[in-house]
């Protein structure tokens, strides 16, 4: 499993779109093995769910995203997750693996 965390200043970006870097999570047996940090390319619709696609990417985490986004990634075969807090990515996805993870509201549902 692969998970991709937006981030923007070490914590998740609260719409994948606009952040600074990706954190890649590599997880196996349950637990993290790796994670690798890696420049997004240009916004512009379908090209970050294809570019994470590239990447590996099985899952995304944000605090929001788009409907439209949304396709895009269920177009890969992408798992997405909306509305989580402005967490690290190491503790996003501890939470999330252990099924603590306490979402709210999509932030970006428009």
């Amino acid at each position: 499993m692969r998970i991709a965390i937006p981030t923007a200043d070490g914590r998740l970006a609260m719409h994948f779109g606009h952040s600074e870097q990706f954190a890649l999570v590599d997880v196996e047996n349950g637990r993290i093995v790796r994670t690798v940090m890696v420049k997004p390319p240009p916004h512009e619709p379908g090209v970050i769910p294809r570019w994470l696609h590239s990447q590996g990417a099985t899952h995304i985490i944000a605090g929001g995203m788009g409907a439209r986004a949304q396709q895009f990634f269920a177009q890969f075969g992408i798992e997405v997750v909306v509305g989580a807090p402005p967490l690290t990515p190491q503790e996003v996805v501890t939470a999330y693996l252990a099924g603590t993870l306490e979402t709210g509201p999509n932030v970006c549902d428009h």
